[in-house]
């Protein structure tokens, strides 16, 4: 039986395990970077949780977690999306395990962040998508920006 469930500050590992293999099962970097970002990230997640500005999901079947996503919310100058907003959400750590995928569970779960959003009075969300994932954002209404991106040598 699959259950949904609000992440709390004990599933700050888990988020940690499902973030990795989420870049790993996209070939994003290799495994000794994943390695070092889920050092740095767990403890960030611990206080993101903490502190409510990470709404995280967890869906399990039995005793095992199996998917999970989570909604950061990120101050924000008002925009002309939304002129009298001072919050954006950005929805990440979308995963749902292999044996799992194609039942609709990344949908159920971006569903649990978008309603978090709209309880928080929050109307513009971002993401950024894998091509696999792209389609199950594009059926929720997600559409593509023009966001760029600059990526500072570490060294700097």
């Amino acid at each position: 039986m699959l259950d949904t469930r609000k992440a709390t500050i004990d599933d700050a590992g888990l988020i940690t395990r499902h973030r990795k293999a989420m870049f790993a099962d996209a070939d994003s970097a290799p495994p000794a970077v994943l390695e070092e970002m889920g050092r740095n990230f767990e403890p960030w997640v611990l206080r993101m949780l903490a502190s409510g500005k990470y709404a995280g999901f967890i869906i399990g079947d039995g005793n095992r977690d199996i998917a999970s996503a989570g909604l950061l919310v990120l101050d924000w100058a008002p925009h002309f999306l939304d002129p009298a907003g001072e919050q954006r959400g950005y929805v990440l750590n979308v995963f749902v395990e292999p044996e799992y995928r194609r039942r609709g569970l990344a949908q159920a779960l971006m569903s649990e962040c978008m309603d978090e959003a709209r309880r928080r009075g929050i109307r513009v969300v971002a993401l950024h998508a894998s091509k696999k994932g792209q389609p199950v954002y594009e059926k929720l209404g997600f559409t593509s920006s023009n966001e760029m991106l600059y990526i500072g040598d570490p060294a700097e």
